[in-house]
Order: structure tokens, then C-alpha cells, then sequence
């Protein structure tokens, strides 16, 4: 539909393909173009841009103050991450310049700041950055042009705080209203704290189930949403991922049995916005019958940058030899038997059956010190001595 004259208008970004679109992160360089398409000559009178980035976040909550009386608070809260403007059109004489029909092309490009927060989108607040373009005409209403982009910022968990282990152990007394109360305890482990999306949680845990009745240990990867808004605070948990591990018997004390936790395709943790934060962890938790769940919270962070082969070697190194310190002495290995004699395994016979490397010595040869320096002497001649001055001079001076 022809709307005064002007056909299309709209904001392309460079770098983006069929059905997908560019990712930026803080300090790169966000270059695009305003495409505006006119069916004939039009007046305008200026074209300008600005790209915006913001957390917001916002919730209400809803409060009784008797039994008519009923009120609901509105918390609401805004950080601004992003703003530039930019006039990519104004007339050099006059108020309106023309434009001649067909398509026209306006460039732009901005740089981003260096710390920046990732996209998201949540229960009660979200991060988005986006670009848009205005378009002032005479006698016209104002055409606006929007493009949104993602901010995705590196977080990288080759770090010593994310390739520390954790670990955690808890416990509960069951009381079942139809048998006799029993203990139950879980401990469990995993390797590092940092992981990105796509790898394996190798879980390690120990149930001991001191009930009359089996119990199912489980394993999830929750994410916690929190938003923040005049002193006031929000949370949302969400399952992203879970697996079961095998029944634990009564008066059974038996390690984790079953599949690994493979972490989804999942936005970033966010851990330095004052609004919104995103973080994750690794629950592990015990079903008994009758009774409520024993739970125990390991932290996580999920990163972008993966890790790499020498921390990986490094961190499961260090792991394994911290989980056997915690663990205790009862899951060392055993010390490892010394190696046998050497004359336990070669005789007296063989060795003297065992012809020598070396020629025999003649009798009448005198030397002064070992053989083996009367080798090394003849055979090795020693380096020449160390001069300043070249004993050979080139006659040609080298220049650089």
C-alpha cells in the first residue's frame, strides 16, 4: 500500500543472512543501512536514527487490607544500557530537501560500549536493543522504522572461581506417618562450576537411605530469574533439564546411578545487571515416600566461551584429588605395591651371562679417572673458545 508517496521504509543491519541475524557484543561496531523506497518525488524533512538498549523489569502484586478492601502494588524499574543518535538526512538550505522517486540508502554504523548486558526475555522484565529510524515530512504523519539486534556478552569460564569444584551434603529424618522415622542423607559433587550450553554434567552422589521404604534420587538444572524494582524483589524458577537416577533400597547406601545432565540451548547467566539477574543450578534431590523431598542446590554458570583443553585437564585433576579430600579417607585407593628387586628378577647367572658394551681393557694402558671420561673425552671434542671479534671477517659489511 503506497502511504504518501513513500513505498517502503525500513532498517537493515549488515552481516545478516537468510534467516538469521547478526550478534554483536560490547565494543564492536553495529553498521547498517535505512532503506526508504518512494513511488515519486517526495519532500522530506530530515531522517534520523537512535539505538537504544534498556533492562526493564516490571511486576504487580496484589494485597488484601481486609475483607473489602483489596490493592494492588506496581513495581517498576528501568536502566538504560544504550543510547546514540545520529542525523542521517537534513536540508542544507531551507526546511525540506527532495528526493527523487526509487530507492534510497542511508548508511549508519555506532559502536557499542564496552560493558554491555545480554538479551533476554523473562517472566517480569527483559534486556533488548534495537535501532530505529524516523522519518519527518511535511503534512505528513512521522514514519518510524525499527530493527532489533541481540547483545550476547563473552563469558568465559575458563577461570579459577569456575573450574573449582563444588559440593554439598544433606540431610533429613523422614518421618512417614505410617512407619518408623528414619535418616537420609545425600552428598554430591560435580567437577566445576562453569559449563556452556551442549556439555555434560557428570554427577556424582552417594544417597544413604536409612528409611523402611526405597527411595528415587533425581537430578535438574533450574534457572532462577530474579528482578529487582524499588527495593522490592521477584523470583520466577523454571526446570530447564532433568534426569532420574535409580531407587536407592531401604537401608541401602548406594551412588548415583544413571543418565548424565546434558545442559540445553540457554541464554547466558547474567550477573552484573542492578534489575535482572539469570542464574543457574544444579539440583539434586531425594523422593521419599511420605515425606517431603531432601534437596541440595549446587551453583552453576552458564557461559559462551567453552573450556578449554589444558583447564579442562588442569580442573579434572584438581577435582578428582579435592573430591577425594572431602570424601574422606574411606574413598582413597589403595597405595599402590613397591616394585621388586632388582636382583629378585635378574640373577647372578644371567648377569654374567650378559656380554659387557664395552671392549676389554688392556692391562698395560694406564688411564688417570673413569673409564667412561676417557670415552667421552676422545669422543666428544670441545667447543671452540668464545671471542668478541670473528676470527673470519666477511668482506662484505651486512646491512639491514
Amino acid at each position: 500500500m503506497v502511504f504518501g508517496q513513500v513505498k517502503a521504509f525500513a532498517v537493515r543491519l549488515d552481516g545478516a543472512s537468510a534467516g538469521a541475524e547478526p550478534v554483536f557484543s560490547g565494543g564492536q561496531v553495529v553498521a547498517g543501512r535505512v532503506w526508504l523506497e518512494l513511488t515519486g518525488a517526495a519532500r522530506v524533512g530530515a531522517l534520523g536514527l537512535r539505538a537504544r538498549g534498556r533492562a526493564h523489569v516490571h511486576w504487580t502484586e496484589s494485597r488484601s487490607a481486609g475483607a473489602s478492601t483489596a490493592y494492588t502494588h506496581s513495581y517498576s524499574e528501568c536502566v538504560e544500557l544504550l543510547s546514540h543518535r545520529a542525523t542521517l538526512l537534513a536540508p542544507d538550505t531551507g526546511a525540506t530537501t527532495t528526493l527523487p522517486a526509487g530507492r534510497h540508502e542511508f548508511p549508519f554504523s555506532f559502536q557499542l560500549p564496552l560493558a554491555l548486558v545480554t538479551s533476554f526475555e523473562g517472566k517480569h522484565g527483559h534486556v533488548r536493543y534495537c535501532v530505529k529510524a524516523t522519518l519527518h515530512r511535511p503534512w505528513f504523519p512521522v514514519r518510524r522504522a525499527r530493527k532489533a539486534f541481540t547483545v550476547i556478552e563473552p563469558l568465559d569460564i575458563n577461570t579459577p572461581a569456575l573450574l573449582a569444584p563444588q559440593a554439598g551434603t544433606r540431610e533429613k529424618v523422614a518421618r512417614p506417618w505410617y512407619c518408623a522415622r528414619g535418616l537420609v542423607s545425600l552428598s554430591a559433587k560435580i567437577d566445576r562450576k562453569g559449563f556452556t550450553p551442549g556439555e555434560v554434567i557428570a554427577i556424582v552422589a552417594e544417597v544413604d537411605n536409612g528409611c523402611v521404604r526405597p527411595v528415587l534420587p533425581r537430578a535438574a538444572l533450574v534457572q532462577t530469574q530474579t528482578f529487582v524494582a524499588r527495593g522490592a524483589r521477584k523470583q520466577k524458577h523454571a526446570v530447564v533439564a532433568s534426569v532420574a537416577g535409580e531407587p536407592v533400597g531401604a537401608g541401602q547406601r548406594t551412588p548415583w546411578r544413571g543418565p548424565a545432565l546434558r545442559i540445553p540451548p540457554l541464554a547466558p547467566s547474567i550477573l552484573h545487571c542492578r534489575v535482572l539477574h539469570v542464574a543457574y543450578s544444579l539440583q539434586v534431590s531425594v523422593d521419599i515416600p511420605g515425606a517431603s523431598k531432601l534437596r541440595l542446590e549446587l551453583p552453576l554458570v552458564v557461559g559462551t566461551v567453552p573450556l578449554h583443553p589444558f583447564s579442562s585437564r588442569s580442573s579434572s585433576v584438581g577435582s578428582q584429588a579435592a573430591f577425594l579430600l572431602d570424601w574422606g579417607p574411606g574413598a582413597l585407593p589403595e597405595p599402590p605395591e613397591a616394585p621388586p628387586e632388582y636382583t629378585d628378577v635378574v640373577t647372578e647367572e644371567v648377569t654374567a651371562t650378559v656380554p659387557s658394551p664395552f671392549p676389554p681393557q688392556d692391562p698395560g694402558l694406564c688411564l688417570d679417572g673413569s673409564y667412561f671420561l676417557y670415552i667421552q673425552e676422545f669422543r666428544l671434542r670441545p667447543p671452540p673458545l668464545y671471542s668478541e671479534e670473528d676470527p673470519n671477517p666477511s668482506s662484505e659489511a651486512m646491512t639491514c
